[in-house]
Parts: C-alpha cells; sequence; structure tokens
C-alpha cells in the first residue's frame, strides 16, 4: 500500500490578468469549468488519497456543486484560501487528514494536468522527499537590471520551467513553512521554501502542456489541447 498523499489543490487567487472578475477556475473550456478539469485527474489517480480545494468564500458554493455534479468522492474539504498563497497552502495542509505522509500541492488553474503527470511526481517525491514537474526552456533567457539592460546569459542546459503539482513528504514541509516563517510570502512556489533551508528538490519531466490559465490566450491554447485530446 502506498503513502498517503493529500492533494492541496490551490484555487483561491484572483483573475487580474485575465481580465475578468469571476475567478479564473470557473472559466469555460469546451463547456466545462477549468477546476473540474484538474479536480478529475486527481480524482482518478490512484496514489492520491484525498483532495482538499482552497477557495474563496464567493467560489465554495459552485466548486461544491462540481464535486458533486462529478461524483470527485476524494474531494474531503473546502476551505478558505489566505492574503497570499503561502498563507493559501498553509490552510490546506492544516485541513488534510492526519494520515497524511505527503502533500501534492496544485495550481487550480492548471487544468490540463494529466494522471500519469502525477503519478509519476508523486512516486519521485516517495524516493526523494521533494519533487516537481518541469520542462527543458526551449528560449535564450537574458537577466537583465534596473534599466531592462542585459547583465548576464545563464546556460539554457540548466534552467528549467517549474511546474505543479509539487509534492514534499509531510513533515519536510511543515519544517520548511515554519522555518521560512513571515518571509513564506515571498516565495513564488513552494519548491522555494525547501530551497531556503538548503534542502534538494528533483524535477520530473513535464509536459509543455501542463500551462496555466492566466492570461486570455492560454484559454485559446487549453481548448486546442483538450480537442487533441478528444474531450
Amino acid at each position: 500500500m502506498s503513502a498517503y498523499v493529500s492533494a492541496v489543490i490551490v484555487a483561491a487567487g484572483g483573475s487580474v490578468r485575465m481580465g475578468i472578475t469571476d475567478s479564473k477556475q470557473f472559466i469555460p473550456l469546451l463547456s466545462h469549468p477549468a477546476i473540474e478539469y484538474t479536480l478529475n485527474a486527481f480524482q482518478k489517480c490512484y496514489l492520491i488519497k484525498e483532495i482538499i480545494v482552497v477557495c474563496r468564500e464567493q467560489d465554495k458554493e459552485r466548486i461544491q456543486s462540481i464535486v458533486d455534479e462529478n461524483g470527485l468522492s476524494k474531494v474531503s474539504r473546502l476551505v478558505l484560501g489566505g492574503a497570499s498563497r503561502a498563507e493559501s497552502v498553509r490552510n490546506g495542509i492544516e485541513a488534510a487528514n492526519k494520515n497524511a505522509k505527503y502533500f501534492a500541492i496544485h495550481d487550480g488553474a492548471r487544468p490540463l494536468i494529466t494522471v500519469e503527470e502525477i503519478e509519476r511526481v508523486v512516486e519521485a517525491a516517495f524516493e526523494t522527499g521533494a519533487a516537481t514537474l518541469g520542462t527543458s526552456v526551449t528560449d535564450t533567457i537574458k537577466i537583465v537590471d534596473g534599466f531592462n539592460k542585459i547583465e548576464s546569459t545563464p546556460l539554457r542546459s540548466q534552467l528549467r520551467a517549474v511546474q505543479t503539482p509539487q509534492v514534499f513528504e509531510k513533515d519536510l514541509y511543515k519544517f520548511a513553512l515554519e522555518n521560512a516563517g513571515d518571509n513564506a510570502i515571498n516565495f513564488t512556489d513552494d519548491c522555494a521554501l525547501i530551497e531556503s533551508m538548503g534542502g534538494e528538490v528533483e524535477v520530473v519531466k513535464g509536459s509543455k502542456e501542463n500551462i496555466k490559465l492566466t492570461t486570455p490566450i492560454d484559454v485559446i491554447i487549453a481548448e486546442s489541447i483538450l480537442k487533441s485530446r478528444n474531450f
């Protein structure tokens, strides 16, 4: 029997860059709300034992309707998000089942995640304690100064575009969160918490299709990918 993994789906953010007033979790993709695809993938993954959704108060009723309509039996709790992503994740892990040994933290607005990708990164975390999905970078990346002048060019072979889910052994993640203290709000992802205390995170090969819905063009891309998958 595999270790107990609690998935924490972070779906409490706003939609400023998307240019809409509604939560981007409900953006229709082929007539289905985006978060429905996200939750279904985690529901189907045999390694995931429970799903906790972190959301805004005004979104709880609609998310619960999606859970009920799709028979998402693994969704155990809907909890309120915080003022920052770090606080939202904290709220999610605190609501996890006491038997949880690992947390799989995922952006609710990454609806194209597949069951196979979830399995791959979770299994890597079982071996290493901390793992994330990521892809190689194909563009040349430049580091610029405050005046937008190029300072340096990092080696592309060493760069990865990091995605979610990011999976961590429970005690390791909780220690890293406590170690970060109030600075946790400054970290843009959960891997950075582990990095900040000198820990290592394995990057598992992901897919460039695992995009995050951030701007309107992402919706067009997401629907095109879903059509190619015959949804």
